[in-house]
């Protein structure tokens, strides 16, 4: 227990605090791509809703990388046909709620694309090197369907353990990650490993340059009014 306490206390009484005051307020974008897996879970099971869910979010390494970089935002929000949704609903509250208190909404979402775009990434050049490479892909690996939040919700765990200082919880993500592209070598699992270095990525460089651009900015801010104010004092004749 005392370990627990150490590893998430902060963490979940920041989350709880925040929550108490403002309730689903406080995560509206949790909220919001909770009910677009629920919403996209729902329509791709409808007659013909599987077209229009394929046009909209689902990506393939085989596809122009127009077309799937057009896609892939809503790809996060499209959940895999052969597992229960429920499990998806339940990750991406929790966790896109977690670190929208902890992250900020802008990070979260920045965490999450940005992380979704390198597994995307990381799949159409391991087609493209082909099978006889030692990242690569047969050819049949881009036909299939890439999509999920699943690469989303690593990523963001492993950022918001590393911003609490939880390293037992980031090293248990990345051993799981790990063990999973080990045991089930398939593209979803590789994606994850992709997805979980990313994140680890930008949380070292927010650990490192977060605060960097905010204090120059604020500096430069602060010169301006200085020389905003020193400016009409100068102009100001000497009477005698």
């Amino acid at each position: 227990m005392r370990a627990a306490a150490a590893e998430w206390g902060a963490l979940l009484r920041i989350v709880a605090e925040r929550l108490r005051r403002r309730r689903l307020a406080a995560v509206p974008l949790a909220t919001t791509a909770t009910l677009l897996v629920l919403l996209f879970s729902v329509v791709q099971h409808l007659p013909g809703g599987e077209r229009v869910v394929t046009r909209l979010g689902v990506v393939k390494a085989a596809l122009p990388f127009d077309v799937s970089l057009l896609r892939t935002p809503l790809s996060l929000y499209v959940p895999a046909l052969d597992l229960p949704v429920w499990g998806a609903l339940v990750q991406v509250f929790l966790v896109f709620g977690i670190a929208e208190i902890v992250l900020g909404r802008r990070l979260t979402l920045v965490v999450a694309y940005a992380c979704t775009l390198a597994g995307t990434l990381f799949a159409r050049l391991g087609v493209e090197l082909g099978p006889d490479h030692l990242f690569g892909f047969p050819a049949w690996v881009g036909h299939v369907r890439d999509t999920g939040p699943s690469a989303a919700v690593v990523a963001l765990a492993v950022c918001v353990a590393i911003r609490c200082r939880a390293w037992w919880t980031a090293g248990g993500v990345g051993l799981a990650m790990a063990v999973e592209a080990v045991l089930l070598p398939n593209l979803a699992g590789l994606e994850h490993v992709v997805a979980l270095l990313s994140a680890g990525l930008i949380a070292a460089a927010i650990e490192v340059f977060g605060d960097y651009w905010p204090r120059v900015l604020a500096g430069v801010g602060a010169a301006s009014s200085v020389a905003a104010e020193a400016r009409p004092r100068a102009a100001v004749p000497v009477t005698r």
